[in-house]
């Protein structure tokens, strides 16, 4: 018993050394950062001097306000933007990916050279270059004016400078990133078994009645994925924000994401104790609709096991 005592025991230490580096990384890099910055959320902290606790102020400031501290409407804005950013460009960027996908989910020549293709706005549309390019492209002479101007004649705003259009061509460009999802549902579609659609073609189906009584309810899983996935990558949208609106959110606080917000609190104005707030605040605010669509997901999604 002691032999084999001893035996585990090292088994167990020798399971523990493998496991150190994650460890440290762990503690030191995520859970010491995430407990230090929920500590500054409630201090006034400028980085070059101590934190100073002020206790809910931070969060007062943000919803409410008084004489003496008023409410920040920035944020507000900041967050009824990031919102209108994430409710329209997630669902358009979801059709647009599971279109792609249906289209790509055949047996033609080059299809694999397509799909690669098709996934190249998602290894590129995040970086710096890409956002440069899509500015001069919506500028107000830009390449899309031009053509519009010489081809259509016609005489279209300066969409970036616009208050009305420049979070729209955000959109499109979180749109065109679609080649993630697009593989998910691309391997989604390579499960569903051709029985369903030759039983179905037997009893008259077509391709429209096959798509939305066969496809969508086996691909639902993949669905709720990259729903809940590229929702929180959405809230966390700062790139393209920060080059595009020239790190300011202009024009008029239009392209104000509420990551860009934070970045400007924390690093423009040095208070880095309110971006902290502004951090869980986010954290609680994904946290929340995605609970949330967990909750709704409960009808809508079929695992295949009758639940």
């Amino acid at each position: 018993m002691k032999r084999k005592t001893r035996k585990a025991i090292r088994e167990n230490l020798s399971s523990y050394a493998f496991l150190i580096p994650w460890l440290l990384g762990f503690f030191v890099l995520t859970l010491y950062p995430m407990a230090y910055s929920l500590y500054l959320s409630f201090t006034q902290y400028n980085i070059l001097q101590p934190p100073k606790w002020t206790g809910l102020r931070n969060f007062f400031v943000m919803f409410a306000g008084d004489a003496q501290y008023p409410k920040d409407d920035r944020f507000l804005n900041s967050l009824l933007v990031t919102l209108r950013f994430v409710f329209i460009s997630v669902p358009l960027k979801l059709v647009f990916a599971l279109g792609v996908a249906v289209l790509m989910n055949r047996k033609l020549r080059l299809i694999p050279f397509y799909r690669a293709i098709y996934y190249i706005p998602t290894l590129l549309g995040g970086s710096v270059a890409i956002a440069v390019l899509w500015r001069r492209l919506f500028a107000g002479d830009g390449v899309l004016n031009t053509i519009l101007r010489g081809l259509f004649k016609l005489d279209p705003p300066a969409w970036i400078s616009n208050p009305k259009y420049a979070l729209y061509t955000l959109m499109l460009l979180a749109v065109w990133q679609f080649g993630s999802p697009m593989i998910i549902f691309l391997a989604g579609l390579k499960q569903i078994p051709q029985e369903y659609y030759d039983a179905s073609s037997v009893d008259g189906a077509g391709r429209t009645r096959q798509f939305f009584s066969i496809t969508l309810p086996c691909l639902s899983p993949i669905i709720f994925f990259n729903l809940v996935m590229q929702m929180i990558s959405a809230f966390q949208s700062f790139t393209q924000a920060f080059i595009i609106s020239g790190g300011n959110g202009s024009p008029l606080d239009s392209t104000m994401f509420y990551s860009l917000y934070l970045y400007i609190k924390g690093f423009g104005f040095g208070e880095m104790g309110y971006a902290s707030a502004m951090a869980w605040v986010l954290l609680i605010i994904i946290g929340a609709l995605t609970a949330l669509t967990f909750r709704a997901s409960g009808s809508l999604v079929s695992y295949g096991s009758g639940e």
